[in-house]
């Protein structure tokens, strides 16, 4: 292969943020494709994302409201996550979604055996949630808005949004939004973590999570879609 034909580093790095766009939830729809109901649950992951995303959440809502046993409301979502890897092993198919969803409720087990505290299951996504809000504002003070950032590598179109007026209104909006997401989640669960209800904080982040989460994406995906479309209109005239 001639120097010309090998891919550059910031090529190959591109292309990895772009892939890595594509697997999440907004990488699953175009910016200028029609919303659908079938889209949407396709973009959080399809049925069987959507039980794997509740199941094990919904399992240590059920067990710890009415047990208060702290090792079986813990394990038993282990024991869930551990099922869902086997069956998508046994079905030939993709692993990394599931396996990561197992690590976090590992890690969540591990953390309220060793502190013997219900409520420490629930530090991993607080963090990420904190994470998530601050990298969000990060991008915003940046003037690099995150939304903006991925809508640019699904679309090819790198960091051009950025000299579209209306462009960078509605994507910095849409990241706006999002941090408004992480921010209630936060506002919603710190305060249940500190006061120690397990089993309110258990049901808040079962509301707050998946249906939240696809309204969000929903919101997003019509604001983005108006200004897409609408470029594409007022280029094609």
């Amino acid at each position: 292969m001639s120097d010309d034909e090998r891919p550059t580093p910031e090529l190959s790095l591109r292309e990895q943020l772009r892939e890595a766009a594509l697997r999440a939830g907004i990488g699953r729809v175009a910016p200028g494709e029609v919303p659908t109901g079938h889209a949407l649950l396709t973009a959080i992951g399809g049925v069987r994302g959507l039980v794997e995303s509740i199941l094990p959440g919904l399992a240590f809502l059920v067990i710890y409201t009415f047990s208060h046993e702290l090792l079986p409301s813990v394990l038993i979502p282990v024991v869930v996550g551990v099922v869902f890897v086997a069956v998508r092993a046994i079905q030939r198919g993709p692993l990394p979604q599931a396996i990561a969803g197992l690590l976090g409720i590992a890690l969540s087990a591990f953390l309220a055996l060793i502190s013997g505290r219900a409520v420490d299951n629930f530090i991993p996504g607080i963090v990420i949630n904190a994470v998530s809000l601050a990298v969000l504002l990060i991008s915003l003070a940046a003037r690099w808005p995150l939304i903006g950032v991925v809508v640019g590598l699904l679309t090819n179109e790198g960091g051009s949004w950025r000299g579209d007026r209306a462009k960078r209104r509605v994507l910095t909006l849409t990241t706006w939004l999002w941090v408004l997401l992480f921010a209630i989640r936060l506002a919603v669960e710190v305060p249940l973590f500190l006061a120690r209800d397990a089993a309110l904080l258990a049901a808040a982040k079962l509301v707050l999570g998946v249906p939240f989460y696809a309204a969000m994406l929903w919101v997003t995906w019509l604001l983005v879609r108006t200004v897409y479309a609408a470029r594409a209109g007022s280029d094609a005239e």
